[in-house]
């Protein structure tokens, strides 16, 4: 198999949109993605997975922070600026949390120090101690093979 039919069958696997932020103390930085876990709930840790080319990746290394922000199904412009496929018309509007910029109107905002780091192939893996966190009512952003989509509900469990 090619790398192009991996993706295309890592692609099957619907999953919600965040974006991963950090800062370097002068300038926010922010990239799409949906390799994201929540790993623990005692201690609370999440993981994320970053290409080892990323800009993002050494503000993450040298802050020790990041934050992951889920996004709403209005936020889609925000998604397509951040994995560098539309550039938007407005600024992005950060919120703050424990000094870690978050997307504000997210559906949840998740922020963490590292906890460990584990270069895996061609990405890092990062392992977060969750610090703090922050609730908003919404519709999740879904992705599935390629494309955008919203959450319909089907049947309550």
């Amino acid at each position: 198999m090619d790398s192009r039919e991996f993706r295309n069958a890592m692609g099957r696997f619907a999953t919600g949109v965040t974006v991963i932020t950090s800062s370097d103390g002068k300038e926010n930085y922010g990239m799409t993605a949906n390799a994201f876990m929540s790993v623990s709930l005692e201690p609370k840790l999440i993981t994320i997975s970053i290409d080892n080319n990323a800009n993002i990746l050494d503000k993450i290394k040298t802050s020790g922070q990041f934050a992951v922000s889920f996004l709403s199904e209005e936020q889609q412009d925000i998604s397509m600026h951040f994995a560098g496929q539309k550039k938007k018309d407005d600024p992005i509007d950060f919120d703050e949390i424990e000094g870690v910029p978050t997307i504000r109107g997210s559906l949840a905002s998740v922020v963490c120090d590292v906890d460990q780091s584990i270069v895996v192939g061609d990405h890092t893996i990062f392992i977060g101690k969750v610090l703090d966190l922050k609730l908003s009512d919404g519709q999740p952003l879904t992705f599935f093979c390629g494309r955008y989509g919203s959450y319909q509900e089907n049947i309550h469990v």
